[in-house]
């Protein structure tokens, strides 16, 4: 989740208000929110296809409440869309999310002559992420009807931020165009709606479309809306920036099927939502990269966004490529200390520390990603066209860390923090090993830099008590250790992958390793619906806090995947099937957290009010967690590609087709026994170790 960031001096802030979250409720609209607070869109439904997005309340009239609307690059098209059959609201029955770009509302309209309690019109209002809407009346009426039908319509033209603090002003006036309306702002932008029949009367002044509509028994008559807007060129910082939709295969059609047929509906839904999220550099539309998560956060490139694409990898490389070159392009270069450092906004980190910096977050996974995606089959040249920047990134590294080894975060007053120090070791070991696979100086350096990030880590961020010890999460100015464990800790476990189907070695040694299995396993960690961001029983637990107790998926992720590989399958398992059931209460559209509370008999997660839904790295998590249930260890210079499974199965069978390993189709199976067989792989490709 990304609160209002912190400003601090040379550092820029990331934009927009807290992050949010939507998701189908009962057909109630929400409260208005207070002054000053992002609006709800918790019982909205979301579709998503960017740089376009529908906010839709659940019974599917557009009243211009709250977010309410379609929005294409961040600026609210439409806000207003009320329906109305012979003179009244139809009464609404159901709204669903059909697909992640598209909702579906069913209302019903009782007519004059209606026997009994039976209504005998039906309406159905099948909403697209551009607006596109069509509207059906179905009559089971045994006689003719001639029926008036009008939809007022409305916008203020507002950007997304001025609408989410209240900001949004007053509706512009409308005028008649084609076949519906037209609204123009101050600044010249504008928008349009047409219809298909053409309105048999408009009226501007109160921006209404009217029909007569003949409906024989049994007949169907639909009206079709069309939202157009002005093509003039959106500010590079804009929400949802963009030329278009991506083109060409981005994303692999990765499926999962198996004895659980839930594991299947989760990587359906969360690569459909990656597409969704997918959107252009506005000044290189060649390059695509994952908008962090809507409603709020549609903005550039982020460091979530290359969190995300290394754990989409198995859905195939280009998306990796087009981020990391995205991300590149902010390197910073020049003389001074910052020099090879990814620049990126600072981003709230809880209630216990200070903001965190994004780009030195960026700067030391962007070696980790590019070394991954080569063993994932990297095509040659990107890595040559990438290698540099990860050469400077690792540079600065070696610049940025103090006296101890430590990398200081976000400048060189601390905190220094664990998760800091787990990415920074990681750099270390897969660059050394990107260098030597590239013919490049300076492998064994940076192996052993780690080696002594390793013993320095151990001797000071390893807190021996009674119970077995914990890491510290971060070293305060002064040296104080902030002691509070929590879902920060899975990234200790990350540890990357290297040739031949093998881990590099982590921070923690193995008898650490094993204790903080042992403490993630734990009830005050494992919620049963996930993994928290705080632990239940330290000071300061709030199951709502985003990162003070609130469930965030991409940890959980990165937890089961560190766990597995560990061989501490029974943590793992138990966490995997808290995020299995609460994918299946979300509808298996994760958000990027929710509620940490206890989970009780009978009950479903609680969702976070400003959580994103969907969110880059929970929609990746998901596939990530597939991923790692399989096994599957690609090394596509070595010509292999290594399977191991969870053995203990805590799924059952698994079938997992369709991801991409050396540029070609890959599928495995896992049996009920933990057993994986590779079925389709690349020619050449052998089963390594």
């Amino acid at each position: 989740m990304a609160s209002r960031p912190a400003p601090a001096p040379g550092l820029p802030t990331a934009p927009g208000p807290p992050a949010g979250q939507a998701s189908a409720g009962g057909l109630t609209p929400p409260s208005a929110a207070r002054p000053g607070e992002p609006p709800s869109v918790h019982h909205a439904l979301l579709c998503v296809a960017l740089p376009a997005l529908a906010i839709s309340p659940d019974h599917g009239q557009l009243t211009g409440h709250g977010l309410e609307g379609v929005y294409v690059s961040g600026r609210r098209l439409l806000s207003r869309s009320v329906l109305r059959v012979a003179g009244r609201e139809p009464l609404a029955l159901q709204g669903r999310q059909a697909s992640v770009d598209r909702a579906v509302f069913l209302s019903a309209v009782r007519t004059a002559g209606d026997i009994g309690p039976d209504p005998g019109l039906t309406v159905e209002r099948s909403r697209d992420a551009d607006g596109t809407e069509r509207i059906t009346l179905r009559s089971s009426v045994g006689r003719a009807l001639r029926l008036p039908v009008e939809i007022a319509l409305g916008t203020d033209l507002a950007d997304l931020g001025a609408v989410a603090a209240g900001r949004a002003g007053p509706e512009i006036a409308a005028s008649v165009h084609g076949t519906g309306m037209r609204w123009t702002a101050g600044d010249g932008r504008y928008a349009s709606v047409s219809a298909d029949p053409p309105p048999t009367d408009a009226l501007a002044a109160a921006g209404l479309l009217r029909w007569e509509m003949d409906l024989a028994p049994g007949a169907t008559r639909t009206i079709e809306l069309r939202v157009r807007a002005d093509r003039a060129p959106r500010p590079s910082g804009a929400v949802g920036t963009g030329t278009g939709r991506p083109s060409g295969v981005v994303l692999a059609e990765a499926r999962a099927e198996g004895d659980d047929p839930r594991i299947g509906e989760l990587l359906r839904v969360a690569v459909d939502d990656l597409r969704a999220l997918l959107q252009r550099d506005p000044v290189h539309p060649s390059d695509v990269h994952l908008a962090a998560g809507v409603p709020w956060r549609c903005g550039p490139v982020t460091a979530e966004a290359l969190w995300a694409a290394r754990m989409a990898l198995p859905l195939g490389t280009r998306l990796a490529v087009t981020t990391l070159r995205a991300l590149a392009r902010t390197q910073l270069d020049g003389p001074g200390p910052a020099t090879g450092r990814i620049q990126g906004p600072l981003r709230d980190a809880g209630p216990f520390l200070p903001p965190r910096c994004t780009g030195i977050e960026a700067t030391l996974a962007f070696p980790t990603v590019l070394a991954e995606a080569r063993r994932w089959g990297l095509p040659e040249q990107d890595l040559v066209e990438l290698l540099p920047t990860a050469e400077r990134c690792l540079q600065w590294l070696r610049a940025a860390a103090d006296a101890q080894g430590f990398v200081p975060d976000p400048g060189p007053a601390g905190p220094w923090r664990a998760e800091t120090q787990a990415h920074a070791h990681r750099a270390a070991l897969l660059g050394a090993d990107l260098l030597d696979g590239c013919g490049r100086p300076g492998g064994d350096e940076w192996r052993e830099w780690a080696r002594a990030l390793r013993e320095r880590f151990r001797a000071v961020f390893w807190l021996d008590d009674r119970s077995g010890g914990r890491p510290a999460a971060a070293l305060m100015p002064g040296g104080r250790p902030w002691t509070q464990l929590g879902g920060w800790a899975a990234h200790l476990l990350d540890t990357g992958l290297l040739g031949g189907g093998r881990y590099a070695p982590g921070l923690l040694d193995k008898a650490s390793t094993e204790q903080l299995a042992r403490l993630l396993g734990t009830p005050a960690l494992d919620s049963g619906w996930g993994l928290r961001s705080l632990g239940a029983k330290e000071p300061g637990h709030n199951p709502f806090g985003h990162r003070a107790g609130a469930v965030r998926v991409h940890e959980t992720a990165v937890a089961v995947a560190g766990l597995a590989a560990a061989g501490y399958e029974r943590e793992a398992g138990s966490l995997l099937k808290g995020l299995v059931d609460a994918a299946e209460a979300f509808g298996y559209r994760l958000p990027e957290m929710y509620g940490g509370g206890v989970r009780t008999t009978g009950a479903i997660p609680v969702p976070h009010p400003t959580a994103c839904r969907p969110a880059a790295v929970a929609a990746a998590g998901a596939v990530h967690l597939v991923t790692a249930l399989v096994g599957i260890r690609p090394d596509a210079p070595g010509g292999t590609v290594a399977l191991h499974p969870v053995r203990s199965a805590p799924l059952g069978a698994v079938q997992l087709s369709g991801v991409r390993v050396a540029g070609e189709p890959f599928a495995a199976r896992v049996s009920r026994l933990g057993l994986g067989m590779v079925e389709e792989a690349a020619d050449g490709l052998q089963l390594g170790g």
